[in-house]
């Protein structure tokens, strides 16, 4: 009797993990697995909405609709990639299909009826532009990504090109203007991203590195991007196209790239080090949009 009991237990245990298992899968069909992406969007869009709203406050209800309409759009690229198979999580059963499926239409009602009232506000005519140039970034990714592991970093450069650009769309929304400020919103916000995607890899191929010297020989290519992003950005606020206060947003990520090479070498925690990124999008988005507020 114990040991059927045990028999009994044991199998529970085994079906309940299996349950688990699979509405695990399930979610990981239609929930974006590339959690870094999401700050590649927000921000920009915090930054670009942030800038726009000091100079038009009372117009928050457009970008509450871009948002919206970014979000869903956002996320209904993991459950199409599902269902067309091209990700590496594939829908495989028809219960997957058909729950995937309800993922992409209603994600895909909410992104038109957002789109829809957009349009209505009289926002919505330089976005086709915008939103050409994020379609051929994101086909652009893609086709990277197929030509092997040696093009990754350069894919994600491309893919960045489109995201970033919700800071230009979020201040067009905002202030019904797209001229030099939103541009320079998005070369700023495509800057401070490139700058986090290259330290990422750095610290990912240098962490058995020990000494400055090894890991200046394997991230040479960052210290020097770190001078280049200096140096446009210098650029940038003499030319007039950034105020000279909003190089001080900059700092920090600047500071952090360089403080790397002379620290003690020490084991590579990659969830710490995601944490710390969102920590620098964060002072990033507070001094940007500050600097523009007193700047005025």
């Amino acid at each position: 009797m114990a040991i059927r009991q045990c028999s009994m237990s044991s199998m529970g245990g085994d079906d309940s993990a299996i349950q688990r298992a699979q509405a695990e899968r399930k979610r990981l069909l239609i929930v974006p697995r590339e959690h870094g992406a999401w700050g590649l969007l927000l921000v920009p869009m915090i930054t670009g909405a942030g800038v726009g709203l000091l100079e038009k406050p009372g117009q928050i209800f457009p970008f509450v609709l871009l948002l919206t309409a970014a979000l869903a759009l956002f996320w209904l690229r993991t459950p199409v990639e599902s269902l067309l198979g091209t990700s590496p999580l594939r829908a495989e059963t028809d219960e997957e299909r058909n729950h995937v499926l309800f993922a992409a239409f209603y994600l895909t009602v909410v992104a038109t009826l957002a789109l829809g009232m957009l349009f209505g506000t009289g926002r919505l005519l330089m976005l086709w532009p915008l939103a050409g140039v994020v379609i051929a970034a994101v086909v652009g990714q893609v086709a990277l990504k197929r030509m092997g592991r040696k093009k990754r970093m350069l894919s994600e450069i491309v893919g960045t090109i489109g995201l970033t650009g919700a800071a230009a769309a979020a201040y067009y929304v905002v202030t019904g203007r797209f001229g030099a400020t939103a541009g320079a919103l998005w070369v700023a916000n495509l800057l401070f991203a490139g700058d986090q995607i290259h330290y990422v890899q750095v610290r990912l191929h240098t962490a058995r590195a020990e000494g400055m010297r090894a890991k200046l020989e394997r991230g040479w290519t960052f210290a020097f991007g770190q001078v280049l992003l200096a140096a446009a950005l210098a650029a940038a606020a003499s030319r007039g196209f950034l105020p000279w206060l909003a190089l001080v947003a900059f700092v920090p990520l600047l500071l952090r790239g360089w403080i790397y090479f002379f620290r003690k070498p020490a084991p590579l925690v990659v969830r710490r080090l995601g944490w710390s990124e969102l920590a620098q999008a964060v002072v990033f988005c507070v001094l940007f949009i500050a600097a523009f507020r007193l700047g005025r």
